[in-house]
């Protein structure tokens, strides 16, 4: 998979909290990861650079190449992760709090592993349409999901900022997990909250289909939300499914 991605601390922020990067293990499989950090000034930055590093570096060294070994290596890395995230913010009275979203996708050959924790998203667009991979995991979707609201209500629901699920709050992680074939011409999108804060589904899709290189695509998403006031940091990946005749 032929990916890109951009980071921007947005036009409000004092600092960028997020962290993104991507890796390949020893059988050629891709690990894509974005991470949001939580705790404002008590490390948030810190922890998605951990999250994100710590489980790249573990990835390189594997040879997972299946689903089900992916699967398994995603739940054993994020308990572990997420208890030395725990560890750090109880050694250092800086750190205290600390705690980060996470978005992964492992790519396979002919399948992509998601699993999230937070509100950081995964999005699939294919065939012109943009699908929502993973569920927020915020006060505002816990109640979409009870039915309590409606989707419309959920995306200006002041819940939407309590995040529910993350590294470093608890001693349980609770990993989300999806999967799915991939087909030539995917395009798997990983962002962090700054994007559908300021872009609807189809001004995203617009931007992505008249950009004049996947490189701009990032960048024009980036550009958008900076235009749109910025309000957060904003990490967009991108991901492009080659065709066989274009490998």
């Amino acid at each position: 998979m032929k990916i890109t991605y951009a980071s921007d601390r947005g036009r409000v922020r004092a600092d960028n909290q997020d962290y993104v990067d991507v890796f390949v293990n020893t059988s050629g499989s891709q690990l894509a990861i974005v991470a949001d950090g939580v705790g404002g000034e008590f490390g948030g930055d810190v922890a998605s650079t951990m999250a994100v590093l710590h489980l790249g570096n573990e990835w390189r060294i594997t040879d997972v190449a299946d689903a089900a070994a992916g699967r398994a290596w995603l739940e054993t890395m994020a308990a572990q992760e997420n208890e030395t995230i725990l560890n750090a913010g109880r050694r250092y009275k800086t750190l205290k709090g600390m705690a980060t979203t996470l978005v992964v996708a492992i790519i396979l050959a002919d399948q992509v592993i998601i699993a999230n924790l937070g509100d950081s998203r995964a999005y699939l667009l294919r065939n012109r349409e943009l699908r929502q991979i993973t569920e927020d995991h915020n006060l505002a979707g816990e109640l979409l999901r009870q039915g309590a609201i409606t989707a419309d209500q959920a995306a200006e629901h002041p819940g939407r900022h309590i995040i529910t699920r993350s590294l470093g709050v608890g001693e349980d992680v609770m990993l989300d997990i999806y999967e799915f074939a991939l087909q030539a011409d995917d395009l798997l999108m990983l962002t962090t909250d700054g994007l559908p804060k300021i872009l609807s589904d189809r001004e995203i899709i617009t931007e992505i289909e008249h950009a004049p290189s996947q490189k701009a695509a990032v960048e024009n998403l980036i550009t958008n939300v900076n235009a749109g006031g910025g309000p957060d940091n904003v990490t967009v990946l991108l991901g492009y499914q080659e065709s066989e005749d274009q490998v």
